[in-house]
């Protein structure tokens, strides 16, 4: 590179790659956003759409014919003009490289719109003038291929354009929509949709090309630095411009040899804007720093703190300069860090450090990011860098964070007792136990969690010692964050319910009109019934987590269980339920899992021995054939199977995901049933549990049947809930809503139930069992959650 006549070398790649073009990045999501919501207008609210354009068309309708056509004409001579003003402002700018790309993009943008089902259909522009000129230029403003075209070749066009001209032809371009409305004229969805499509592949060809912001300005930078008194002699790259900055380590002649220089362009601030405005969703507003208006902010902030670090003897830079160069980008120079890094010390720094740290805190000075490779320590005094999260005037909770970050950098160097002893010693067991609540993921940085090896198992670590230390029997997790994870879960399941329960609630006035036909006592009957089937399936797991959870707390999460399970897919939501139970009632993780799975196999153990049963007494007098899927289902079924098998056998990750976590599973699993065998009573306790859940289901939908009059046998109902309810679990639904009324009125129906009693009883069935309990255990699982038990 060469700058006022000196030729300096410059070592390593400037280009960003292209997944940290931020900018770009975000430009294409919002064309791609624009294109569906212009497709989805067009397909799905179009006559709404239509109906608007009309009112508004007549609401601006102040403009007699001749000047409607006046004006149509002159808006159209400008679109029609538009693409031969953009080629002619780039060859004046000599941008002889961009006139591929913009060729390219009006290329694409048409090529786009032109593929129909039939291939590629041509445009069909009369170039020859007709008599009406305003039917010559409507082919081009009513076709959405040329819209396309123009969008397309100025969104590549745009970043080397002036920004005079460049907010003129944008303007000139989106008064496409009003123009039309003014003349009262509909505008076309096609045209629309031109003018989307268009602006997304103008995006996709300016991200993978890049932008004038992609060049460094290293010329500025040069001479920036030469003000300063620093002659740059070479610049090295340290590490290409991403999330963070770009890192140059340039030689110079002045006060230092070498100097780091850090250079802020548009896609980093576009990712600091992005992540400020989710940090300030995400996190409560006592966690979070005042937001930066402006990059040049933010890296003065920065800088600003360095001086104040620095004052207090502990900043392991001094600022050289902070200065804004062209193309938007910005420039932060400071000296190269001096010290040695703690990782490479013994622990007999560990005292110094959180006594820094202390001082830091007096000073109301945060740190907010505490990685092993900020803190050093040069002739006894530490030292410490970054500042890119530091803050001053700092709240309380801000401090806390440093010290749990800090607690997670020591331990990762020096162990447990050596990093929480030094932490009690210099800040005392009460402040050191309070910031311990906050070891959690939210409050760890991003450059602690690349920087430190398994940092979560080091989190746990230094929390369990600083409990035995301070004597504390449980340190409680700080919530960060605006929502915890339990409260995410319990939006997601809430919003999971209303929708499995719309379809119900379309058969409502059915149900109600056939309530009058309903014997009340068959349907307590019924409801009892159902509440013992809770009974039986708190008996099972008990029994099979051999008796460590008090049978009132099993019934209760039982209940708990059918709300998470009606609102998951295949009820996988209440396993999981069943699992952290039983972790929190002491039971270790492979434990527990192992109790839920052989309480789940015991389950379709006896299901299927049930079902053989009444199969055989039910086929001596009933045709079952009506309700088993024919040949090639099965064979379908089989052939799935063995599939999934040879999947799980040739693939070399599901191989190892079968042997590393399916198998010890499974042979605790074994071993418990092994186990099981001998000893008979909990045995009986078990399948007599499993079997009560599947026979009380059954009685269920008996009652509900004779509720309205009855028509079939205890027998027959048995074998449609076995039967249909196995069928239906293999639906996606939650809860199996909508396969499950549809297999059991189906079933009913095959065994001559009349659809005016299957119907209304079917619908109690699962009132019973389902939506009841699934109403009480909402503010069952809260209580739970509340009393820390799942």
């Amino acid at each position: 590179m060469r700058v006022d006549g000196r030729e300096i070398p410059v070592t390593g790649k400037l280009l960003q790659p292209m997944i940290r073009r931020t900018s770009d990045i975000v430009r294409v999501v919002l064309a791609g956003i624009g294109v569906g919501v212009v497709v989805a207008g067009s397909l799905i609210t179009r006559p709404e759409w239509l109906a608007l354009e009309r009112s508004v068309a007549k609401i601006v309708d102040f403009l007699s014919q001749d000047q409607a056509t006046m004006v149509y004409l002159i808006y159209g001579m400008l679109i029609l003009a538009l693409p031969f003003a953009i080629f002619i402002e780039l060859v004046l700018r000599r941008q002889w490289k961009l006139l591929f790309g913009y060729g390219a993009a009006g290329l694409l943008a048409v090529l786009a719109l032109s593929i129909t089902g039939a291939g590629i259909s041509t445009p069909k522009w009369h170039l020859p003038v007709p008599d009406r000129f305003d039917t010559f230029l409507s082919q081009f403003l009513d076709d959405p291929r040329w819209i396309a075209m123009l969008a397309a070749m100025l969104t590549v066009s745009s970043p080397w354009l002036p920004v005079r001209p460049r907010r003129w032809m944008w303007f000139l371009l989106l008064m496409f929509a009003p123009i039309h409305l003014v003349v009262s004229s509909v505008v076309p969805a096609r045209a629309m949709l031109g003018l989307a499509v268009g602006w997304l592949v103008g995006a996709v060809i300016v991200w993978v090309v890049g932008t004038p912001a992609l060049e460094v300005p290293l010329d500025a930078a040069v001479r920036v630095l030469a003000a300063r008194g620093h002659t740059v002699k070479a610049f090295r790259v340290d590490r290409p411009a991403g999330r963070g900055p770009l890192l140059l380590a340039t030689e110079v002649d002045g006060p230092e040899d070498e100097i780091m220089v850090e250079l802020y362009g548009k896609n980093q601030r576009s990712f600091g804007a992005i992540r400020q405005v989710w940090r300030w969703i995400t996190f409560r507003s006592s966690e979070t720093a005042p937001l930066h208006g402006s990059m040049h902010r933010a890296v003065e902030h920065r800088a600003l703190l360095g001086i104040a670090i620095g004052d207090l003897g502990m900043a392991d830079s001094h600022q050289v300069a902070v200065a804004g160069l062209s193309r938007g980008w910005m420039l932060y120079a400071h000296t190269m860090p001096r010290g040695t890094q703690i990782a490479t010390l013994s622990a007999q720094v560990l005292p110094g450090v959180w006594r820094s740290l202390l001082r830091l805190h007096e000073n109301q000075i945060s740190l907010g990011d505490l990685q092993p490779d900020l803190v050093r320590v040069s002739q006894g005094d530490i030292l410490f860098g970054g500042f890119s999260a530091a803050e001053f005037g700092a709240a309380e909770t801000q401090c806390q964070t440093d010290i749990a970050q800090l607690l997670v950098t020591t331990t990762s160097l020096y162990g447990k007792h050596e990093a929480v002893s030094a932490a009690i010693e210099a800040l005392g067991e009460d402040k050191v136990a309070y910031a311990a609540r906050r070891l959690t993921k939210s409050a760890m940085s991003i450059g602690i969690r690349k920087s430190v090896p398994q940092w979560t198992k080091v989190m746990a670590t230094a929390r369990e010692e600083v409990r035995t230390r301070t004597g504390h029997d449980r340190i409680q997790s700080e919530q960060i964050t605006r929502f915890s994870r339990n409260q995410i879960i319990q939006l997601v399941l809430l919003v999971a319910l209303v929708y499995v329960a719309y379809p119900f609630f379309s058969q409502v006035p059915t149900f109600f009109s056939q309530l009058r036909t309903l014997n009340w006592w068959w349907a307590l009957a019924g409801l009892a019934v159902s509440g013992l089937t809770y009974v039986g399936a708190a008996a099972a797991l008990g029994a099979c987590a051999d008796g460590l959870v008090k049978m009132r707390y099993l019934l209760v999460e039982q209940l708990a269980n059918t709300f998470v399970a009606t609102t998951t897919p295949a009820g996988v939501g209440g396993l999981a339920l069943s699992v952290r139970f039983l972790q929190k009632a002491g039971m270790t993780t492979l434990r527990a899992t192992a109790a839920v799975a052989m309480q789940q196999s015991m389950q379709v153990l006896t299901h299927l021995v049930l079902l053989v049963v009444f199969s055989v007494v039910a086929g001596t007098s009933t045709n079952l054939a009506h309700i088993v899927p024919d040949a090639t289902v099965l064979y379908l079924i089989a052939g799935v199977g063995v599939g999934l098998i040879g999947a799980f056998m040739f693939v070399p990750t599901l191989r190892r995901w079968v042997n590393h976590s399916v198998r010890p599973q499974v042979t605790e699993v074994l071993g418990e049933l092994a186990d099981l065998a001998k000893d008979p009573m909990r045995f009986v306790v078990i399948v007599g549990g499993c079997g009560a859940i599947t026979l009380g289901q059954a009685l269920a939908l008996w009652t509900s049947v004779e509720a309205f009059g009855g028509g079939t046998d205890f027998v027959a109902v048995t074998i449609v809930t076995m039967i249909g309810g196995t069928l239906a679990s293999a639906a996606p639904t939650p809860g199996g809503v909508g396969a499950v009324e549809a297999a059991l009125i189906g079933g009913l129906a095959a065994f001559g139930v009349p659809a005016e009693i299957a119907v209304p009883a079917v619908l109690l069935y699962r009132v019973l069992t389902c939506w009841i309990p699934v109403g009480l255990g909402w503010p069952v699982m809260r209580w739970l959650d509340k009393k820390d038990m799942i």
